[in-house]
């Protein structure tokens, strides 16, 4: 291995640290509790290192906001895999979907709740954010119904999940009705 290599290898090394201690970090004390200062004392690199990295906690938020795109795309496509019929995958992709939610509140608020500078349903959407959609849309894509685009469909099934996932965890909804409200969800929007 070339010292050119090395120091690469070295270099993704420190950022894949750097992020997953942000996460731990907010997902422990909350995005407020992430600062740089407190971030090099945990990973023993001075901040000069990690601005070498990330320009900030926005870039930090978009890391950590890429990597979970990536892990709920994950999660829908395992959830929906297993099903055989399209009422039981969006049944799947919506307890798949709130799932992820509810254990990684923080990545979820990094994905999206706050600034990670990341473009979202644009040209240059980075892959890991289309991917986190394109999940959602192979599933829902095809009940979608006669006359209905399937990303505008998608989009808006999408956006009921969201609004579910944030009310249940500010603890606007009663628990014991979570099923239910997929039940009816997926009955009455998909109508599958």
């Amino acid at each position: 291995m070339s010292v050119q290599e090395r120091k690469q290898r070295e270099r993704a090394e420190r950022e894949r640290l750097i992020v997953a201690t942000a996460r731990e970090l907010a997902e422990q004390q909350g995005w407020d509790a992430v600062t740089t200062r407190r971030l090099a004392e945990r990973i023993e690199y001075s901040q000069p290192v990690l601005y070498s990295h990330f320009r900030g906690k926005r870039e930090i938020i978009g890391a950590v906001a890429l990597q979970g795109a990536a892990e709920l795309a994950t999660a829908v496509r395992a959830g929906t895999s297993a099903a055989d019929h399209p009422r039981a995958r969006v049944v799947a992709l919506a307890r798949a979907y709130l799932d992820f939610a509810a254990r990684n509140p923080a990545v979820y608020d990094a994905l999206f709740q706050l600034d990670g500078g990341l473009a979202y349903a644009q040209e240059d959407t980075p892959e890991p954010l289309k991917d986190a959609f394109a999940a959602l849309l192979e599933t829902l894509g095809e009940v979608a119904g006669d006359g209905v685009q399937p990303g505008l469909f998608t989009e808006v099934f999408w956006a009921a999940l969201h609004g579910l996932a944030t009310l249940t965890r500010a603890g606007r909804l009663l628990p014991e009705d979570a099923e239910p409200r997929v039940e009816l969800l997926v009955d009455r929007l998909a109508m599958v």
